[in-house]
């Protein structure tokens, strides 16, 4: 699944989350976050070899229920899940090889 470019206004809920049996990362974040902004670049790139992860970018903010269960303080917030379990967490990362180790610990080859 590709990175979108957009946050999704609307989230999933917590339960989703924990169902998902695919390798998946939550981003959090906000529109208007210039540290998320600058992230974007390094995040597609690391992506871009891991193609069988899905990504979820989540709008976070005040009354966000999804970001406030996982603890999120910082924008972005990266959350590496397998078979809906947090594996690694990146908050506000600044290098593409640092995704890339993490996302390498969720995308196990079938």
């Amino acid at each position: 699944m590709e990175a979108d470019s957009k946050h999704s206004a609307g989230e999933p809920s917590r339960a989703e989350i924990d169902a998902l049996d695919q390798a998946t990362v939550v981003e959090f974040g906000a529109a208007d976050c210039g540290y998320c902004k600058a992230a974007q670049p390094l995040i597609a790139e690391a992506f871009a070899r891991h193609p069988r992860v899905a990504h979820l970018r989540i709008e976070d903010g005040p009354g966000r229920r999804l970001g406030r269960s996982f603890r999120i303080k910082l924008w972005p917030t990266l959350v590496f899940l397998q078979q809906g379990r947090e594996v690694a967490r990146l908050v506000r990362p600044t290098d593409a090889d640092a995704i890339e180790q993490a996302l390498a610990q969720i995308d196990a080859a079938p």
